[in-house]
């Protein structure tokens, strides 16, 4: 390279340098003069001129540490309250422990005994309406679990409800109470089948079955109204169909459920029973006719060791079981009434449902069914059971009530008022006139 080359590098680097502090100082004084207007832009106009989703959202808060003065007065103030600290401790250790016994308690599998060849040997027999939800809801469980399961039936229509419903292990146990002679025969072969040997398959040791229980579920759909609109006939239909039809069944039963020292249950509606208020006199005395028949049954089978269980139901939601009964009453029309009926009991029939339903008592609404599973499951395998069992949504909240808080508060909150006699003691018109409609139907 020649000296006059060297020469001209020179020169040019030189420019180079004068270019780059010059463009520097222009950009700076650019950005310089951009931020005050900026400011000044800023500080004339009000704050809330950008919309709000322009905005840059606000810094995060800074995290919040312990320090150590807040450490130390806590631990001042444990040092100072020692019996409130550990009564706190004790409740909330006590509270977690049981809520984590009882969710590990809930979601347990529950299975059936089977014989040594997997063969099904638990049997269980269920008396009430083969349609009713609480029956086929827990005779679908039950054979889901491992049972094989019968359901009493007193007709040939019945019996093809059972068989309708496609259930290998669920079955019809035919038992006509008004015959007597055939219900022995029956019973006598069911034991038969019971006691002799079955070979599950080919190849297969025998075994024989056992009767883990029997399960009660008289029906529970009560009607509802004053005493007087409810005929003699009815009265006696609903004694012989919910008690002496539950008792029948039971002194037929007796003799194998001795034999195997089974389980003997009884599943009745406890709400009613409990606050026993006005306008469902059927469903109280019925439910304390079974109540009664099952105390003495349960001092007798006492005696032999054989358990007799109770269960006090709540509510359930029954939606997603077949038709949309109801475990409790559907409620009556004081329209069907007499004048003089209605004027002196409408206004109270009414004022009460209207309670019962926003309390969720005449609705399909309450606690799952699976808890109703679960619970006479236990109360078959269990080997010391408890002798009432309460569940339901209701079933211990209106216990308590029933049994502690006086009956006059029950009517108040149940919105029963006093009605004078005076204004609904004239006779009216519409009874002038059904007492007509009645004479010319006799005449």
């Amino acid at each position: 390279m020649t000296s006059n080359d060297q020469q001209f590098l020179d020169v040019l680097a030189g420019y180079t340098q004068d270019i780059r502090s010059f463009t520097g100082s222009v950009f700076d004084a650019t950005d310089a003069h951009f931020a005050s207007v900026a400011g000044y832009v800023r500080s004339h106009l009000p704050e809330n001129w950008r919309p709000q989703y322009s905005r840059p959202p606000p810094p995060p808060p800074p995290p919040h540490t312990l320090t150590n003065a807040y450490i130390q007065r806590l631990q001042d103030w444990v040092l100072q309250h020692r019996a409130v600290t550990a009564a706190v401790v004790a409740f909330v250790g006590t509270g977690g422990f049981l809520l984590w016994r009882e969710k590990k308690k809930y979601n347990r599998k529950r299975r059936a005994r089977k014989a040594s060849n997997g063969a099904r040997m638990e049997v269980v027999v269920i008396s009430g309406p083969p349609n009713s939800p609480i029956v086929r809801s827990l005779s679908f469980d039950l054979e889901r679990r491992g049972f094989i399961v019968y359901i009493v039936c007193s007709n040939m229509d019945e019996e093809q409800q059972v068989l309708s419903e496609s259930r290998a292990d669920v079955r019809p146990l035919h038992l006509d109470i008004v015959d007597t002679m055939g219900t022995q025969e029956a019973v006598d072969r069911f034991s038969n089948m019971l006691t002799r040997p079955h070979i599950a398959f080919s190849g297969a040791s025998p075994h024989t079955l056992n009767l883990s229980g029997v399960i009660l579920v008289p029906d529970l759909i009560y009607p509802t109204g004053p005493v007087e609109t409810i005929s003699p006939e009815f009265w006696s239909d609903a004694l012989n169909a919910k008690v002496l039809n539950t008792i029948a069944v039971t002194q037929a039963l007796l003799p194998t459920v001795c034999l195997f020292k089974s389980r003997l249950m009884m599943l009745t509606p406890s709400i009613i029973a409990s606050l026993r208020p006005p306008f469902h006199g059927v469903e109280t005395t019925i439910v304390s006719a079974l109540e009664g028949f099952l105390a003495s049954l349960r001092a007798e089978l006492g005696t032999l060791g054989i358990d007799v269980v109770q269960f006090h139901l709540g509510t359930f939601d029954l939606s997603n079981v077949g038709p949309k009964h109801q475990l409790q009453r559907a409620p009556g029309s004081p329209h069907a009434w007499p004048a003089t009926t209605r004027a002196m009991y409408g206004d109270n029939f009414v004022a009460q449902t209207k309670v019962a339903k926003s309390h969720g008592l005449l609705n399909n609404t309450g606690s799952p069914l699976r808890e109703l599973h679960n619970a006479v499951f236990d109360a078959l395998t269990q080997k010391r059971p408890r002798k009432v069992w309460r569940v339901g949504r209701g079933s211990v909240t209106y216990d308590v009530v029933g049994n502690w808080v006086p009956s006059g508060l029950i009517g108040w909150m149940m919105g029963l008022k006093r009605v004078s006699l005076d204004m609904t003691s004239a006779p009216k018109l519409e009874d002038s006139v059904q007492s007509w409609e009645r004479i010319e139907a006799i005449a």
